[in-house]
C-alpha cells in the first residue's frame, strides 16, 4: 500500500483540539494494525519552542533525539505509544532557515528565491520525509494555527499542491467550532461555513469535517453543514466535549471516522480496532472513587499547560493504582515559612516542578524543607531535583550559602554548576543536554526498585548539573547519588533512603509516560503517596 497522507486543519478559533483529533485517529488506525505516525507544522518563526515562555506556548516537549517540540507531540506520544523525533515537528523558522542555507550554498543556481516554489517545496519535502524514511501506511500532518492566518498560508498552499500530486493518497480533515448562543438558544453553523469557504478559497476542499461542540448536534444540522460545505453527510462528524480527552478516540470510532478515512483513501481493509487495553484504562479512570492529593509546587501554576506532561503522568499513574488524582497547584513565589504548613499539610505527596531561573526558587526550598522534615513523599524533577540538592546542602550539610551557579555565580558552594562544555556557549538556542540518555541505577535503591531494573534511558532538558566534587559529602550526609550516566558519570538521581519516598531526577520522566505505558517512577511515587494517605 502506498503511504497515505492525512492533513488536519482548523478553523473559526484556535485551541479546538486538532492535536487530540489527530492523535485519536492515529490511535484508531494503529489499533487496526496500520503503521502510523503524526507530525505538527507550527507557523511561528522561532526555530523551535525551546526559547518560548511557557506562558506564551505552554510546555516545551522534548523528543528522544533531543528536539525541543510543541506540546502536541506529548499528546501524540501519550495516545500512540510511538516515540517522536525532530522530523515530527517543523516550524516556519526551520523551513526558512533550510531554504536560506540552500540559497547561501548556491543550491538554487542564482534563481530568485520565493515563497512559491522554494518555501512550499521545502514544506512538501518535510511532509513526505517521514513517509519515505519510516515505512508508514499513514502520515497524519497537523497544520498549526487557524485557516485565514497569514502565517499558515504557505503551508496550505504546499498541502494543496500535495493533494494534486498524491490524488487518493491525500485527504483533508477540517476541524471547526459550532457555537451555542445561550440568549437565542441556538447552535450556529455559519462560522463553520465561512471557515470552509476560506479553505476552498485557497484551493482546498475538505473531505471530512469534525465539528467541535458543547451540545449534541441534530442529524438535520449535520446534513445541512455537509450540503453547504460539499462534504458527504456521513463524513460530517461531531466532537462533543468529553469528561477526558482519552474518550475522544472512542467517540470518533462511534461515528466511523477511521472507516471513512480508510474508504476514502482506498486503503487495504483491516479488522475493527482492538481497543481492549485502552478501554481498561478508561474503565479504571471512570470507576476510581478514592482520591490521592498531590501538591505541584512551581512558578507557572496559573497556566497548567506549562506542566502538561507532569499532570498527565500523575493522572495515568493514579488511574492504574485505582485512584482519582487531585493535583493542587501551589505557587512557589507565594510559599513562605509562615504558610507552608497550611498549604502542604493535606498533601499525600508533593512534586517540585522543573523550570529555569531565580523566580520562585526560595519557595521550592521552603516546600522541600517541610517535606523532608515531615517525611512527605516528594518527587523533584530537573530543577526540582537541583533544589533538593541545594536545600539538603544548606540545612543538613551546613553549607548555608550553597546554591546553583544559575542563581548565584559567586556562590562559595556551587553544589549545582554549569556543565564544563557549556561554559563557553552563549547562544541560548543550543546550550542544553537534550534528549534520551542512559542512566545506571544503584542496585537496591528505591529508584531501581521503582523501575524494576538498573539500566534505564530517560529524556533531559537542562544546562546545570550536580557538582561531582560534593558527591562524597552528600553520600556521607544521607542523600545518596543512586543514578548516574555510565559515560560521563554525571549524577542523574538522588534519594534519601531513610525517608518514605524522597527522590530527585535530573531527567524528565514525564516525557516518557503514556496511556498504555505509564512511567514506573510516577507509579512508584503515587503509590508512596497513597500509602502515606492511609497512614495519616
Amino acid at each position: 500500500m502506498n503511504t497515505k497522507y492525512i492533513f488536519v486543519t482548523g478553523g473559526v478559533v484556535s485551541s479546538l483540539g486538532k492535536g487530540i483529533i489527530s492523535s485519536s485517529l492515529a490511535r484508531l488506525l494503529l489499533s487496526r494494525g496500520y503503521r502510523v505516525t503524526i507530525q505538527k507544522f507550527d507557523p511561528y518563526i522561532n526555530i523551535d519552542p525551546g526559547t518560548l515562555n511557557p506562558y506564551e506556548h505552554g510546555e516545551c516537549y522534548v523528543t528522544s533525539d533531543g528536539h525541543e517540540a510543541d506540546l502536541d507531540l506529548g499528546h501524540y506520544e501519550r495516545f500512540t505509544n510511538i516515540k517522536t523525533s525532530r522530523a515530527n515537528n517543523v516550524t516556519t523558522g526551520r523551513i526558512y532557515q533550510a531554504v536560506i542555507d540552500k540559497e547561501r550554498r548556491g543550491d538554487y543556481l542564482g534563481k530568485t528565491v520565493q515563497i512559491i516554489p522554494h518555501i512550499t517545496d521545502e514544506i512538501k519535502r518535510n511532509v513526505k520525509l517521514l513517509g519515505k524514511t519510516g515505512d508508514y501506511d499513514f502520515v497524519i500532518t497537523e497544520i498549526g494555527g487557524t485557516v485565514g492566518d497569514i502565517e499558515s498560508t504557505p503551508y496550505l498552499e504546499a498541502v494543496r499542491q500535495l493533494k494534486w500530486e498524491l490524488g487518493r493518497d491525500a485527504l483533508f480533515i477540517h476541524l471547526t467550532y459550532v457555537p451555542y448562543l445561550k440568549a437565542a438558544k441556538e447552535l450556529k453553523t455559519k462560522p463553520t461555513q465561512h471557515s470552509v469557504k476560506m479553505l476552498q478559497s485557497v484551493g482546498i476542499q475538505p473531505d471530512v469535517l469534525v465539528l467541535r461542540t458543547e451540545k449534541e448536534l441534530p442529524a438535520a444540522m449535520l446534513r445541512k453543514v455537509g450540503l453547504f460545505c460539499n462534504v458527504a453527510p456521513e463524513a460530517v462528524i461531531q466532537s462533543i466535549d468529553q469528561p477526558t480527552i482519552y474518550q475522544v478516540p472512542l467517540r470518533m470510532h462511534d461515528q466511523h471516522l477511521d472507516d471513512i478515512v480508510i474508504k476514502l483513501m482506498d486503503a487495504d481493509p483491516t479488522p475493527e480496532p482492538n481497543m481492549d487495553r485502552w478501554n481498561t484504562f478508561l474503565h479504571k479512570l471512570a470507576n476510581a472513587t478514592e482520591v490521592v492529593n498531590i501538591g505541584l509546587v512551581g512558578k507557572y501554576v496559573e497556566l497548567q499547560d506549562a506542566y502538561k506532561s507532569i499532570n498527565e503522568s500523575l493522572m495515568q499513574a493514579a488511574t492504574y493504582l485505582d485512584r482519582k488524582i487531585n493535583i493542587v497547584y501551589i505557587h512557589s513565589e507565594k510559599l513562605t515559612d509562615s504558610n507552608v504548613e497550611e498549604r502542604l499539610k493535606d498533601m499525600d505527596g508533593v512534586v517540585i516542578a522543573p523550570g529555569f531561573g531565580q523566580r520562585g526558587i526560595e519557595g521550592k526550598f521552603v516546600a522541600l524543607k517541610y517535606c523532608r522534615e515531615h517525611d512527605v513523599p516528594t518527587f523533584g524533577i530537573c530543577l526540582g531535583m537541583q533544589c533538593m540538592v541545594i536545600e539538603f546542602a544548606r540545612n543538613v550539610l551546613g553549607l548555608t550559602d550553597a546554591n546553583s551557579t544559575e542563581m548565584d555565580t559567586k556562590t562559595p558552594h556551587n553544589v549545582i554548576d554549569l556543565m564544563e562544555e557549556q561554559k563557553s556557549i552563549s547562544n541560548m538556542g543550543g546550550t542544553m543536554r537534550l534528549g534520551a540518555y542512559d542512566c545506571v541505577l544503584r542496585e537496591g535503591s528505591r529508584a531501581a526498585e521503582a523501575y524494576g531494573r538498573t539500566n534505564i534511558s530517560e529524556r533531559h532538558r537542562h544546562r546545570f548539573e550536580f557538582n561531582d566534587d560534593y558527591r562524597q559529602q552528600f553520600e556521607d550526609g544521607g542523600m545518596k547519588c543512586v543514578g548516574e550516566n555510565p559515560e560521563t558519570h554525571l549524577v542523574e538521581v538522588v534519594e534519601i533512603p531513610e525517608k518514605r519516598w524522597f527522590i530527585g531526577t535530573q531527567y524528565h520522566p514525564e516525557y516518557q509516560s503514556t496511556v498504555l505505558d505509564p512511567n514506573p517512577i510516577f507509579l512508584s511515587f503515587v503509590k508512596a503517596a497513597i500509602d502515606y494517605s492511609k497512614e495519616k
